[in-house]
């Protein structure tokens, strides 16, 4: 993902700020003052059409067709441009174009416009997209009218030329009506697209609110509106945002990413955590308990308040195989003050409930028919730091697992004399060394493996891969580590045949 995209908001001058370039001046100035009160990365955008070959000759002295008169009214000079440019420049703007015709993509390059936008109406117009393409700049593509299917050509065209791309959620009504919003859209272009930034373009009313914070809440994070300064002879249309307005904009957006937060970065308040531990139960002696002795269900009831910080509550007490043994004497009525003693089928089953949720959080579905592997190279008690959870789905002549390595973990160098293996990432990323080559690997992307080849993997924010290969054998694999390679495969090997 092209870092250029980055949390971006889009001004988009409107109508190509009446052909004033001193407008169009005082245009750029305002957005830049709102862009550093907030800080954010503010782009203001221009149209670029080559109106000689863009219009067709007859109609040039036509009133009567739609925008042409508009287009031909606000024509601006070359050099004209070029001003605008630098004055988004001057204020540290990024500079964005959406050029309608070949020869303004062209112009855009000998520009060194940062960024070029698709308008809806261009987004399959193929001609226009490769010359685009062939610029090599990152492309952003509006989708207003725009069945998902053109969206899947638009996202296959640019990614098989490399270019970064984004696809903004667009209505191409002006204005456009709530009820024609469709903001849940965001959503599925998210999913659709995975590693493609998905953002929205707004033509809402320009007082409305809360069309933004609800666009921010389903994931867009690349935001565009039309602009514009009115004046005693300048009346902006239905659809574009005066200064103050586009000032609030942005604030409720930026309010709005406040409120959404990082999801992959949830932290539970102290404050939180004590609030609700006022309304726990904790567990309390029934009846007197002599230090060593095991705690049962019939020795401790619940109640609260808690006590202390170090008192079981009664969740902790009932979880599942949790076993307590008295540290010191209980009396009657006094808080009972242990910790579970951990055991080996605790820990395993912690360690699949976060295997699962990764695979449900990827939306990948393994099937009940499969075999689970937790392989523990130093041991279950470190299998967080070293190790990796092998599915086996398919073990025929051929083999196909799911690997899943948990947040921080690590598989250590190993190799396989008989089995060649393909690695292509599913979910995450995952840091492969094969051989002398180091490198990360992103979804999408694959590995060979051949026979005799040592190789290694971790991962800083969890992974979960697909390995094919030829057949599995239980004695094939060999570690660099000769500490590992003395260990019996099957007490390093905890095996499952169902989650």
């Amino acid at each position: 993902m092209s870092a250029v995209f980055d949390n971006l908001f889009i001004f988009e001058m409107a109508n190509n700020h009446q052909g004033d370039v001193r407008h169009g001046l005082r245009i750029i100035r305002e957005m830049a003052k709102i862009a550093r009160r907030f800080g954010i990365r503010g782009a203001v955008k221009l149209q670029y059409r080559d109106l000689d070959t863009f219009i067709h000759p007859d109609f040039r002295d036509r009133k009567d067709a739609a925008h042409i008169p508009r287009f031909l009214s606000t024509r601006l000079a070359d050099a004209d441009f070029r001003t605008l440019l630098a004055g988004m420049r001057d204020e540290g703007l990024v500079t964005v174009v959406t050029p309608f015709d070949e020869p303004s993509v062209a112009r855009c390059v000998e520009h060194g416009v940062e960024i070029i936008k698709v308008a809806s109406c261009s987004c399959a117009d193929w001609p226009l997209l490769t010359a685009i393409a062939e610029t090599r700049k990152p492309v952003i593509a509006s989708t207003g009218g725009v069945s998902i299917y053109e969206v899947d050509k638009l996202v296959s065209f640019f990614g098989h030329r490399e270019v970064p791309l984004a696809v903004l959620h667009c209505v191409a009504q002006y204005p456009a009506p709530v009820e024609a919003l469709q903001l849940s859209y965001i959503r599925r272009l998210i999913r659709r697209y995975p590693g493609v930034p998905v953002g929205y373009s707004g033509h809402e009313a320009p007082n409305d609110l809360d069309v933004v914070k609800m666009a921010v809440s389903k994931g867009a994070t690349i935001l565009e509106r039309h602009v514009g300064v009115p004046t005693d002879t300048i009346k902006l249309n239905a659809y574009s945002m005066d200064p103050a307005q586009t000032a609030a904009w942005v604030e409720h957006a930026l309010l709005a990413r406040r409120i959404d937060g990082n999801p992959d970065a949830r932290t539970v308040a102290q404050t939180e955590i004590d609030a609700l531990r006022q309304l726990m139960r904790g567990v309390f002696a029934r009846r007197p308990i002599a230090k060593g002795a095991t705690i049962t269900r019939d020795d401790v009831f619940f109640a609260m308040p808690i006590l202390s910080d170090e008192q079981a509550t009664s969740g902790e007490f009932g979880r599942y195989r949790a076993t307590y043994v008295a540290s010191r004497d209980y009396a009657v009525n006094a808080p009972v003050c242990e910790v579970a003693a951990p055991d080996k089928i605790s820990r395993i089953r912690e360690i699949v409930h976060d295997a699962k949720g990764m695979l449900y959080e990827a939306h990948i579905v393994p099937g009940k028919d499969v075999q689970i592997e937790l392989s523990h190279h130093e041991g279950i008690e470190r299998f967080r730091q070293v190790g990796a959870i092998l599915i086996s789905v398919i073990n025929r002549g051929y083999c196909k697992k799911l690997i899943v390595v948990l947040p921080g973990q690590r598989h250590p160098p190993h190799a396989h004399k008989i089995k060649e293996e393909t690695f292509q990432v599913l979910w995450g990323e995952l840091e492969v060394t094969c051989g002398d080559v180091q490198t990360t690997l992103h979804p999408g992307q694959k590995m060979l493996v051949e026979p005799g080849t040592m190789h290694a993997f971790k991962t800083k924010t969890g992974c979960i891969f697909e390995e094919v290969s030829s057949t599995h054998l239980r004695d094939d694999s060999y570690y660099a580590d000769p500490r590992i390679s003395g260990i019996d495969p099957m007490e390093r090997k905890t095996l499952l045949d169902e989650w």
